[in-house]
């Protein structure tokens, strides 16, 4: 099962009626009709609404909510509405609220707030989504459902450590093997019982907060346990959502780069992806090209659903930026180029009350139709019904893989050593940003993805090296391809237990080096890099940290120019097959990033049409039938004059475009291109 079957990209978002008087219920339909709002989500923290009490369901409200959706021709995302639990449930089970990373039991309140572990929780969420799902499986405008919302945070109770310590005698299956994975002969922590076994806290391993913890192992542990327990709550409403439906598919709204849950161990449990894209600025773009390719390359390229974005503002930061005129529409473009078949909102009524009552909204307070924000949203609508079916189904023909892996993620940030100052997330983005900047269509992948159909692997801080990686990424470069990796490689195993030879480890062979030393310093401390030779030559300021290699075959392309290890590689190409293993030593700025890829794209013709436009993004699709979408996106607030990189119609005004011919595009101006064949 895949994404919902629809006619064209789903356009609306998050609905909630049932804040609301029914004369505003008949408002907003009008509104909705002139947006062009085809698609609602409902439901989504009803659990309040649809069970009062424990032996008491109530589905009056959402009855005639859904009712009046599908009178009106709209397609209905339905959730559980466990994405909260009601005040009744934890005032008669406190066991299901969390205790948190203090050790510190919560009282009823805020949302996710609910146990994972809790028997009662899982019983009580699991009966919900399985009384909603007989109630409206049979409504032919449920085109899909929504299991809670957005999952995240941690527990550390008595229910939790019960339940970590099952999941270490599944993942381990004995004491030695988990004292072995642990290193426990470290500070006389063998553990001779299981129940000797406490999470990872502020009270047990931790102090100064979740990322310093005496045993990487323990908390690494804790991380995917944690990760599973809350997969297990979905797993659990989804099974009884398909007791009575199924043929819909299920999702749950993911959040993109969001460090407490994996991922990539979600997927293949979800019918389609979906997420919400809430960027931290104006300035994202590049950020969001990067998220959008994560959410598609976590079921091997399928297009996804954007559950939730803004019109406007949020209002969950200490500054919430407005989104300037022409963003909400660009920005919901690049998601369509970057493989969404659906745009919806958060939210499409603003709430009267409590912590999101500020929250950008399609419809505000006063309920207007002419404000700037509705009449932006109504244009989008009225392109995404031009643009019709053209897009659905289209995957994204990528030669290049970006890998990224949430337990390097983890483990580099739990790390006493090197460098706190180095984030994962900052590595990835720099190398992330090389690749957009030079227009590179690529899938952000798995480290346990296929890897045979890319040209191009670049594996910034691929810190664990996890079961035959280092050979899948021999093999690209055997017959042909370039792999690209960083400095804080092939550090650990699958345990987050060192490597028993040279750095980078098991990626020793292919980069043909071993990092004798490392420097680390403050920002502060810049060394300089020279990179290239003779009129090509540029020199880049690095820092953070500074790894000493002696190349094992490897040639050097770039030196570092200070300190005692002046002259000494920190960029090498290794010559491995037919092709090359890339290391690069240290942190460099962006545009020493730049200069790398670039050389690595070059040698595979792999730059994109405008590789030097700033700010100009280009992203192909190709639909089932083989019809290629080019989709070109201005991201600067003024116009841009490029030659057209190819013949066809554009999509959005029916102008045709012929190859080689000037071009034209508006500030935050957006083309999509049908190629002729």
């Amino acid at each position: 099962m895949s994404l919902p079957v629809t006619s064209k990209v789903p356009f609306g978002g998050d609905h909630n009626p049932q804040q609301w008087p029914e004369d505003v219920w008949k408002q907003d339909d009008l509104l909705f009709d002139a947006a062009r709002i085809d698609t609602v989500t409902l439901g989504v923290f009803d659990w309040a609404l649809t069970q009062p009490a424990q032996e008491v369901y109530d589905f009056s409200v959402l009855d005639r909510i859904v009712e009046r959706a599908a009178a009106r021709g709209r397609q209905i995302c339905l959730a559980t509405g466990t994405g909260a639990h009601p005040p009744w449930l934890a005032r008669a089970y406190p066991e299901v609220t969390r205790t948190d990373f203090e050790g510190r039991r919560h009282r009823f309140g805020q949302r996710h707030n609910s146990c994972p572990s809790s028997p009662v929780f899982r019983r009580l969420s699991a009966e919900l989504a399985r009384r909603v799902a007989r109630r409206y499986a049979g409504n032919p405008a449920v085109v899909a459902w929504h299991v809670g919302n957005e999952y995240g945070g941690a527990c550390y109770c008595d229910l939790c450590a019960a339940a970590f310590r099952d999941w270490l005698r599944h993942r381990h299956g004995s004491l030695d093997a988990l004292n072995t994975a642990w290193y426990t002969t470290f500070w006389s922590h063998t553990f001779t019982d299981w129940d000797q076994i406490e999470p990872p806290s502020a009270l047990t391993e931790h102090w100064r907060g979740p990322d310093h913890t005496a045993f990487q192992g323990i908390t690494l542990d804790y991380l995917r346990f944690m990760s599973d327990a809350m997969l297990t709550n979905f797993l659990d409403e989804k099974a009884a959502i398909r007791e009575s439906s199924p043929d819909v598919p299920v999702t749950t709204n993911f959040m993109g780069m969001y460090r407490p849950i994996d991922y990539h161990r979600w997927a293949p449990h979800l019918d389609f992806v979906s997420w919400d894209n809430y960027p931290p600025d104006d300035d994202s773009a590049a950020r969001m090209a990067l998220t959008h390719d994560l959410m598609r390359g976590l079921k091997d390229g399928q297009p996804f659903w954007l559950m939730e974005q803004t019109p406007s503002v949020t209002a969950c930061r200490d500054v919430n930026p407005l989104k300037r005129p022409g963003l909400m529409r660009l920005w919901s473009w690049q998601a369509v180029a970057h493989g969404a078949d659906a745009v919806l909102f958060f939210q499409l009524r603003a709430s009267r009350g409590a912590c999101e009552k500020y929250h950008g909204a399609v419809i505000g307070h006063a309920g207007r139709s002419d404000t700037r924000v509705f009449r932006e949203v109504a244009e989008l609508g009225a392109e995404l019904e031009r643009l019709g079916p053209a897009s659905l189904g289209a995957r994204t023909p990528a030669r290049v893989a970006l890998l990224f892996d949430w337990d390097s993620w983890w483990a580099l940030e739990i790390s006493d050593g090197p460098s706190r100052l180095v984030r994962y997330q900052q590595v990835v983005l720099a190398y992330h940003r090389a690749l957009w900047d030079a227009g590179v269509d690529l899938d952000v992948a798995a480290v346990t993805a296929d890897l045979s159909g890319y040209d191009v692997v670049v594996a910034p801080a691929l810190h664990m090296v996890k079961g035959d990686l280092a050979q899948r990424l021999e093999a690209v470069a055997a017959r042909g391809g370039s792999v690209l990796t960083t400095f804080l490689s092939g550090r650990v195993d699958e345990n987050d237990n060192a490597f028993l030879t040279d750095v980078p480890g098991p990626l020793g062979p292919l980069t043909g080096v071993r990092v004798d030393e490392w420097d680390a310093r403050g920002p502060e401390v810049v060394n300089p890099v020279r990179l290239g030779a003779g009129d090509d030559r540029i020199e880049v300021a690095a820092r953070l940290l500074f790894e000493i290699v002696i190349p094992q075959g490897a040639e050097v392309l770039g030196t570092y120019r200070a300190d005692f290890y002046a002259g000494t590689p920190a960029v090498t190409r290794n010559c491995f097959g037919d092709g090359h293993g890339w290391y690069v030593a240290t942190d460099l700025e962006q545009a020493g990033v730049s200069w790398v890829v670039r050389q690595v794209l070059a040698r595979h013709d792999l730059l994109g049409p405008y590789p030097d436009v700033a700010d100009l993004e280009s992203a192909v699709r190709v639909a089932p039938d083989g019809t290629r979408l080019l989709f070109l996106l201005n991201h600067r607030a003024e116009p841009v004059r490029v030659t057209a990189a190819g013949s066809g119609v554009d999509l959005l005004t029916g102008d045709r475009i012929t190859r080689g011919r000037p071009l034209r595009l508006p500030a935050r101006g957006v083309v999509v291109l049908r190629e002729q064949r």
